[in-house]
């Protein structure tokens, strides 16, 4: 007996979807300074429990608290420019997993650490409980011994 495998194609279930589009969200800069001491590995911690954003598709705020693990490379996350920039996610639409990688995007770029590991915690909504991780290691090159 053959049985047919229904084969789910994605949808949005006709919702009205949306996102603030990345060139859009007009977030504040992530400044740096110089970490003074280059090869001592250190690992730093941010817990802002604060965090806002807005749900594209209700258009209601959604809360959480971002959390970030990272260790330097040759320069350190300036913690008023840290401040701005995630409280500059409050006017922008976007869903709990792409603000994640934007976060993670934005502080890579910003610093270039060894590693990092951002977490955000959302608020239970709709009986639902989220939690997206995303992490980053800099490749180790052989001429740079890093």
């Amino acid at each position: 007996m053959t049985t047919k495998q229904t084969v789910l194609q994605p949808e949005n279930q006709g919702l009205d979807l949306r996102a603030t589009p990345r060139e859009q969200m007009n977030l504040y800069a992530l400044d740096t300074f110089p970490y003074e001491f280059p090869g001592r590995e250190i690992k730093i911690n941010f817990e802002m429990p604060e965090f806002t954003c807005i749900c594209p598709f209700s258009e209601f705020p959604d809360f959480a608290t971002i959390r970030i693990d990272y260790v330097p490379n040759q320069r350190c996350i300036e913690l008023k420019s840290l401040k701005l920039y995630i409280n500059s996610f409050r006017q922008v639409k976007i869903f709990h997993e792409h603000a994640i990688n934007v976060i993670l995007e934005d502080f890579v770029k910003a610093c270039d650490p060894l590693s990092v590991e951002i977490e955000g915690d959302f608020n239970v909504r709709g009986n639902i409980k989220t939690t997206v991780r995303a992490n980053y290691r800099k490749q180790k090159t052989e001429s740079s011994g890093q």
